[in-house]
């Protein structure tokens, strides 16, 4: 029976792969879109170039530097290595995590996890670093972390930077269960304070583990984060929406999980806008069948699309990946 089952697993993997090089001829980006383990991608646009910023995943003490990719059409993608590494972070001693990227006034802003510190006695946090060109090389820009301290329970790390449409930079991050915002000064290297005089305000969620990601549509502020554990099956994304940037923010059910026959634990996403007025992209991690090692993570691309009365619905996880579109 067992080796029934093996060779039943052994001919679903083998038809997933056939897929993806299928798709890729098709014009479509397949997924993983780009080979090797890379997880909590970031996706923006620069440029009239689609831009993916993720985690280089494997063991911490080995995550020491960070590399991107580009695409003109999101089917084809160029890898820029080594964007930033620890020979530009004289702080870093291993977990650079979750890159997060703006672009203000022609220079561009990578904020970045450092060390997965587990108390306010040990070096690291959040930091960031400035660069001229979105594919770097990225420099730390103030020699030490931005937030360097465990404020509210949440583990600094998994920083998310959402500008809004008044010019404002919010900075949500956390792990550890624990979601905090902070307010970014005009030179995005400092931070400032609310207008009750608070720096740090926790906006956690019902549900929430950490992977914040922030979505502003037709006025309406769509909060998304991971649910679960990282190297688990159950990780998976949820959402709420609200009128206010600071919240509150209220659960309103799950949006990307595991699909048993495609792939396990999808989560750690971002967002991506198309030229279309209601073109979106996923972009997200998950654990591609077989592996049993939790670092064993692809970057993955679909769509993500919403209902009349403006409800994110659950997104259907593909091999095929999403269609050829120039921006």
């Amino acid at each position: 029976m067992y080796k029934n089952i093996a060779i039943i697993f052994f001919v679903i993997v083998c038809t997933l792969s056939v897929l993806t090089v299928a798709a890729k001829k098709d014009k479509l980006s397949g997924n993983p879109v780009f080979s090797g383990w890379y997880a909590d991608p970031e996706g923006a646009v620069f440029d009239k170039h689609y831009w993916i910023y993720p985690t280089y995943s494997t063991a911490f003490s080995k995550q020491l530097w960070l590399d991107a990719f580009s695409s003109t059409d999101l089917t084809n993608w160029q890898k820029h290595e080594r964007i930033l590494s620890n020979e530009g972070i004289s702080w870093l001693k291993s977990a650079l995590w979750a890159p997060s990227i703006v672009e203000k006034d022609g220079r561009y802003y990578l904020f970045f996890g450092g060390n997965n510190i587990q108390n306010n006695d040990q070096l690291g946090g959040i930091g960031v670093a400035v660069a001229d060109s979105p594919a770097g090389p990225f420099i730390d820009a103030i020699g030490k972390p931005l937030v360097d301290k465990i404020v509210n329970n949440a583990q600094p790390i998994d920083q998310h930077v959402f500008l809004d449409d008044d010019g404002q930079y919010y900075m949500y991050y956390g792990g550890w269960g624990h979601c905090n915002v902070v307010k970014l000064n005009p030179d995005l290297l400092s931070l400032t304070t609310f207008n009750d005089g608070e720096t740090f305000k926790e906006i956690t969620p019902e549900g929430y583990t950490e992977g914040p990601f922030m979505l502003k549509r037709d006025g309406k502020y769509y909060f998304m984060w991971s649910e679960g554990g990282f190297t688990m099956d159950n990780y998976r994304v949820a959402y709420a929406v609200s009128d206010n940037p600071l919240g509150p923010f209220k659960r309103e059910g799950v949006i990307l999980q595991q699909d048993p026959a495609i792939g396990t634990g999808a989560g750690h996403h971002s967002v991506i806008k198309g030229k279309r007025r209601n073109e979106y992209y996923i972009i997200y991690h998950r654990h591609p069948l077989g592996y049993t090692d939790g670092n064993a993570r692809e970057t993955c691309i679909d769509k993500l699309q919403f209902s009349k009365d403006g409800k994110i619905l659950p997104v259907k996880m593909t091999v095929q990946g999403v269609k050829r579109r120039k921006l």
